[in-house]
C-alpha cells in the first residue's frame, strides 16, 4: 500500500511537469504560427530580420518561412509526444488509485457506515 501511495505522488508530481512542458511547447507553436501569419502578409521583397543570439541578421521572407516552418512542425512533434505521454500518465495514475481503493475496501473501510447527517 505505501509503495502504491509512493508510485501515486510520484507520478502525480511528473504529471504536472509534463503539463508544464505541454504549456510552454503550445505557447511557443502559437507564437511561431503568428509570426508564419504575419510573415505571408509581407512582400516577397520586404525586410525581415531574424534573432540570433543578442544580435537580428537579416534573411529572406523564404528562408525564415522555411525556418518558421520546421520549427512548427518540430511544435507539433513535440506537442502530440507530451499529449499522449500525460494522457498515459494520467491512465495509470487512475489504475494506481483504483487499486488503492479496492484495497481499502478490502481492509473494510468501504464497509464503515455513514457519517451522521449523510445519507
Amino acid at each position: 500500500m505505501r509503495n502504491q501511495l509512493a508510485q501515486l505522488q510520484q507520478l502525480r508530481m511528473q504529471i504536472e511537469a509534463v503539463s508544464r512542458q505541454r504549456l510552454q511547447v503550445e505557447a511557443m507553436l502559437r507564437d511561431t504560427e503568428s509570426a508564419l501569419e504575419e510573415l505571408e502578409k509581407l512582400d516577397d521583397d520586404a525586410l525581415i530580420y531574424k534573432s540570433v543570439g543578442e544580435i537580428l541578421v537579416r534573411t529572406s521572407k523564404e528562408k525564415a518561412k522555411a525556418e518558421l516552418s520546421e520549427k512548427k512542425e518540430t511544435f507539433d512533434l513535440r506537442l502530440k509526444t507530451l499529449e499522449r505521454q500525460e494522457e498515459r500518465m494520467q491512465k495509470r495514475f487512475q489504475q494506481i488509485q483504483q487499486q488503492i481503493r479496492e484495497a481499502l475496501g478490502m481492509a473494510g473501510f468501504e464497509q464503515a457506515p455513514p457519517a451522521p447527517g449523510c445519507s
